[in-house]
């Protein structure tokens, strides 16, 4: 890492957060401005109803080992906080890793790559299989890992195997290559009774007779665990790697709000390390106040953003491309 001078590195990085420094409020004294823009969040501590800035929200973080920021994928007011708050935990702690859901592991010699200049951004892309919205959601906060040195851990199961394991079930591992699956978790497949019940609520699933799922919704859930297992398991051989580094972890809110998913997962894993969670929750237009009281378990902190427009008002329309992206995940085989 290069050497800097901390005090100008602390201006430098204040001018990039575009963040005023502000005291803290506390609801219900104060009254809460609703996010007025797609890249709005405001920021509460549930458990007093405090309002935080991104610096304020970085100085309770500072010892904390594991920071994960769950996001809905493509939203601006997500990724913004995301990388205000990667920032300011910066100024604080430089010994920083970030972790992402958003590349995975069979690609992080691609990505290596590119953090050490030896690839352009658009191959990166191409050989790293970068998201679509890399470039309008991610970008930031890699090139600022980037700039410093920073470690960034590709952290999700590949795709290909989460695609098949979905299909086939857990049993396909088997056909992986030896050298792929010593890089997946030594327990893949470990589970927790509420993050099962969650799941199965959100996909709609009905239980059976037995109160069993079905084979096919059991593998789809398996792959679910697949994901979940690999990034509990990439965030601890980070700070394995790089001891006294601060984990910043980001991914979508279904893998982390409730302690659910990848944190239950990683606390199973690795209890003695602290873990905070903040998580992302809408603000409906047609009420003055935050949803707080239907919201607080879903993390250490929360953060208010406008709701995402609809994709579709035309029902026929939705099935069609529903049947469309269904269509293109079944043209590989898992042969």
């Amino acid at each position: 890492m290069n050497v800097f001078a901390p005090a100008l590195l602390i201006a430098t990085l204040s001018a990039l957060n575009g963040c005023t420094a502000m005291p803290s409020s506390k609801a219900p004294d104060a009254v809460l401005t609703a996010p007025q823009t797609q890249y709005d969040a405001l920021i509460v501590q549930p458990e007093n109803n405090t309002v935080l800035t991104p610096e304020q929200l970085a100085q309770k973080l500072i010892d904390t080992d594991v920071v994960i920021v769950g996001e809905y994928h493509g939203h601006h007011g997500s990724h913004l906080l995301q990388s205000r708050l990667q920032t300011t935990l910066f100024q604080q702690r430089p010994e920083q890793v970030l972790s992402m859901e958003q590349f995975n592991l069979d690609r992080q010699d691609q990505l290596n790559r590119y953090l050490k200049g030896k690839t352009g951004e658009t191959e990166m892309v191409e050989d790293a299989d970068a998201w679509d919205n890399y470039r309008a959601s991610y970008r930031p906060l890699v090139e600022f890992a980037r700039r410093y040195d920073l470690p960034v851990i590709a952290a999700n199961a590949p795709a290909d195997v989460v695609r098949c394991v979905g299909r086939k079930g857990p049993e396909y591992l088997e056909r992986v290559s030896d050298s792929l699956k010593q890089k997946l978790p030594s327990a893949p497949f470990m589970d927790n009774p509420a993050y099962r019940e969650k799941f199965m609520a959100a996909i709609g699933a009905s239980h059976q007779a037995d109160d069993t799922m079905s084979e096919r919704m059991e593998n789809t859930y398996k792959a679910q665990l697949l994901r979940d297992n690999t990034m509990a398991a990439r965030i601890l051989q980070a700070r394995a790697e790089h001891p006294g580094h601060q984990v910043l972890h980001l991914t979508g809110t279904f893998h982390s709000e409730d302690g659910l998913g990848t944190v239950a997962l990683f606390k199973q894993r690795a209890p003695e390390l602290s873990v905070a969670v903040i998580s992302p929750v809408f603000w409906p237009s047609d009420i003055n106040q935050p949803p707080l009281d239907s919201n607080r378990t879903k993390g250490n902190f929360l953060y208010f953003i406008q709701p995402l427009p609809d994709e579709f008002r035309d029902a026929e329309r939705e099935r069609e491309a529903m049947r469309a992206r269904f269509s293109r995940s079944t043209d590989r085989t898992c042969d």
